[in-house]
């Protein structure tokens, strides 16, 4: 299989066949389009999860989720060459997995959709020329979307083990929080209307739980092994600081993010205690960290809401896996009187489900297919909902 913008040749990812040269990037599907309640695959791999999931409208059929991160914790981080092999390794049983799951035959889905980004350069080449292979051996039309917006699609998504929570409303604000992402959106409309507020100047959320946990000497990821040592720690024992939360920032930062000074503070007051020859408090640290991160996040969750007049919050991206945060945030947005949706778990972290569903709300709002000149953009913006 080849893993260009425009191959010369494609293969069936799901059958590793040959197939006929692949037709001009202009060149449109001879099938027709179900517009009413599309069958979708998705495909997500801007990171280290290869995910595959399939929906019919907003229905979840599947959602099989293939992760490398055992072979990233050797190295205490995320490794992009190592992530963009894996995918390579898991993207047809991933498939032959999510078709089984779904009870259906690879022939009847009606539309692939895809990350184009943001996302790892090489990890987002191989879904997208996955995804382009599978649509030309299909001959079914491609939807190239946005990751960050396909996290709040996750929250359309209704079947087995999903709340059947009343409809997405909008306006709304959408607070993603992963390892490589910390954005606030003002969502207007999911498939044609999406705004970024603010997001993180330097170190992601997650990523500053992966470096703090180190700084501990927990075992990558950072963001389980902090929850779980934090649940008997005191959240106040230590006041950390709270990046870009001063009145002097508000002007230019509102809703910005900056966690590497607490990262470093963090470092910082573990190294005297050390040098003093004294016991690191690891559990009061743990749960000293985890507060001013949550803190931080909701102060400028909650601050869009009211600001904005939406009162609506919704919560995406791995990190929402945090017990404190999900707590926190449920009391902030009581007291505020602002609704909170939060998603399954499952659908929180990257996965293919959430890239299908935004694929299909884009093909029942009558949005034409992406053409397949499109390429992997690590650094697509959030108002790109489809490439």
């Amino acid at each position: 299989m080849q893993f260009t913008d425009a191959p010369a040749t494609a293969a069936d990812p799901a059958t590793g066949a040959s197939a006929d040269p692949a037709p001009a990037a202009s060149a449109a599907p001879t099938r027709p389009l179900n517009r009413t309640n599309p069958l979708v695959l998705g495909i997500e791999t801007s990171c280290d999860e290869t995910g595959i999931g399939i929906v019919r409208g907003t229905t979840l059929l599947s959602n099989t989720i293939a992760s490398s991160m055992d072979e990233h914790a050797r190295y205490g981080g995320v490794v992009p060459e190592v992530a963009a092999r894996a995918h390579l390794e898991e993207m047809v049983p991933a498939i032959h997995a999510a078709v089984a799951e779904a009870g259906i035959r690879l022939e009847e889905i009606d539309a692939i959709a895809v990350t184009s980004g943001p996302g790892l350069a090489g990890a987002l080449m191989v879904g997208v020329g996955a995804a382009k292979s599978l649509a030309v051996a299909l001959d079914v039309p491609i939807y190239a979307v946005n990751h960050l917006v396909g996290h709040v699609g996750a929250d359309l998504l209704r079947g087995d083990g999903v709340t059947e929570d009343a409809p997405l409303e909008y306006p709304t604000i959408a607070l993603l929080v992963s390892g490589g992402h910390t954005s606030l959106l003002l969502v207007r409309d999911l498939v044609s209307d999406v705004e970024l507020l603010g997001e993180t100047i330097d170190d992601a959320a997650g990523e500053a739980f992966d470096k703090v946990a180190r700084v501990l000497g927990l075992p990558y990821p950072g963001g389980p092994q902090i929850d779980r040592v934090a649940a008997t720690g005191d959240p106040n024992a230590i006041r950390f600081p709270r990046g870009l939360s001063h009145q002097k920032d508000v002007a230019k930062h509102r809703y910005d993010f900056s966690f590497s000074g607490l990262k470093t503070s963090v470092a910082r007051w573990v190294e005297q205690k050390g040098d003093a020859g004294e016991t690191v408090p690891i559990n009061d640290v743990a749960a000293s960290f985890r507060e001013a991160v949550v803190d931080v996040l909701l102060t400028k969750a909650v601050a869009a809401c009211t600001d904005l007049g939406v009162p609506r919050l919704l919560l995406g991206g791995g990190v929402i896996a945090n017990a404190r945060l999900r707590q926190v945030a449920q009391e902030r947005t009581d007291a505020a009187g602002i609704a909170l949706r939060i998603p399954p778990l499952s659908l929180c972290t990257d996965n293919g489900a959430m890239i299908a569903a935004l694929g299909a709300q884009l093909i029942m709002a009558g949005h034409a297919p992406s053409s397949l000149d499109f390429g992997a953009d690590s650094t697509l913006p959030v108002g790109l909902i489809q490439a």
